[in-house]
């Protein structure tokens, strides 16, 4: 799964500014959810000033992180995974709408997307950049307690259950696409409807920039010594449309000549083999949005390509063909295009 923390998967989607001219847009940027953010809008029609929207930003973020953070001990997350416990335990809105939308591409990826890997990433030190090779008996040991089959969740009464006291969620894989979501939104509130929101690659476009220019975004090629350009979209999407791309070509590590990635397949435990790079998702949500591109790099590029026809997703897939990568577009990107 993404690892970031959130700390999630590294910047894997650049956006680029079309044309020399100095760019008009307003911006605010920094650190957060270990990366960093970057957020361009257009101010016209608003009332509010960039220092309060960088204020709010700020604020919607601290919140977020003390929700869902695994890398803090005090966050929710946190104390939910520290309680031993398999009675029902509440939870916020937030975390329980996630975990309904978890709940869904679990089911709809034959359970390759799985928000209970965490022991597993830290079994292969990928949570703390540690990274090692675990035994099988090491593997087989964490096994039984990882699983969505483990874990209820009641989305109305904001409540879950553990089957296993033992059982870990870690929200980092949708996390930060709910991130650029929430920030989407608040820029709505404040009547700015022309924005580009980025949080560690993950983003939310809509409208256009402030010459009237479409927003244009660019996909890596998925190679881990260049940062090329595979395709650039223009997005005339004026309602808005989140991109997110997840890969396996950043977050790896090597040993004896092997490579591993940090998807992991929660029913083997161990890194995903097939010849999949990277997956580029465009949707009205961006939180659905980002599970949907880390389930689709789960599974591999075949059943990709199956699952994102059979859920009319707008995919991008870039794999590993005969000597070069090749690339495969869904049906519904294609109407987008």
């Amino acid at each position: 799964m993404k690892v970031n923390g959130l700390l999630f998967t590294i910047l894997l989607i650049t956006f680029t500014l079309s044309g020399c001219q100095p760019s008009r847009e307003s911006e605010v940027s920094g650190e957060a959810q270990g990366t960093t953010y970057h957020i361009k809008l257009v101010m016209k029609g608003s009332s509010t000033s960039l220092d309060e929207v960088r204020r709010q930003v700020t604020a919607e973020l601290a919140e977020i992180d003390a929700q869902m953070s695994n890398y803090r001990e005090d966050s929710e997350i946190s104390r939910i995974n520290r309680l031993n416990r398999i009675t029902w335990l509440p939870v916020s809105k937030e975390i329980a709408q996630l975990l309904g939308i978890a709940r869904s591409v679990y089911e709809h990826s034959d359970g390759c997307y799985d928000l209970t890997v965490e022991p597993l990433l830290e079994l292969w030190g990928f949570s703390r950049h540690e990274n090692r090779v675990p035994s099988q008996e090491e593997i087989d040991a964490v096994l039984p307690h990882v699983g969505m089959q483990l874990l209820e969740v009641d989305v109305v009464n904001q409540r879950i259950r553990k089957k296993d006291p033992k059982l870990k969620i870690d929200l980092s894989s949708i996390a930060q696409g709910y991130s650029v979501g929430v920030l989407a939104r608040l820029l709505e509130a404040l009547g700015i409807h022309n924005y580009l929101v980025e949080i560690g690659g993950e983003m939310m476009v809509k409208g256009h920039k402030a010459n009237g220019d479409d927003w244009r975004v660019g996909i890596e090629t998925p190679n881990p010594l260049s940062r090329k350009f595979e395709k650039i979209i223009d997005v005339r999407e004026q309602k808005g449309t989140a991109i997110m791309t997840a890969g396996t070509y950043r977050n790896f590590f090597e040993e004896k000549g092997q490579s591993y990635s940090h998807i992991i397949n929660p029913k083997t435990g161990r890194p995903v083999t097939h010849h999949l790079r990277s997956v580029t998702v465009m949707h009205d949500d961006p939180a659905w949005a980002d599970a949907w591109d880390t389930a689709l790099l789960c599974v591999g590029e075949q059943e990709a390509i199956r699952i994102a026809d059979a859920e009319h997703l707008k995919v991008l897939l870039i794999y590993d063909g005969i000597g070069k990568l090749e690339t495969h577009t869904s049906k519904d990107f294609e109407t987008f295009q």
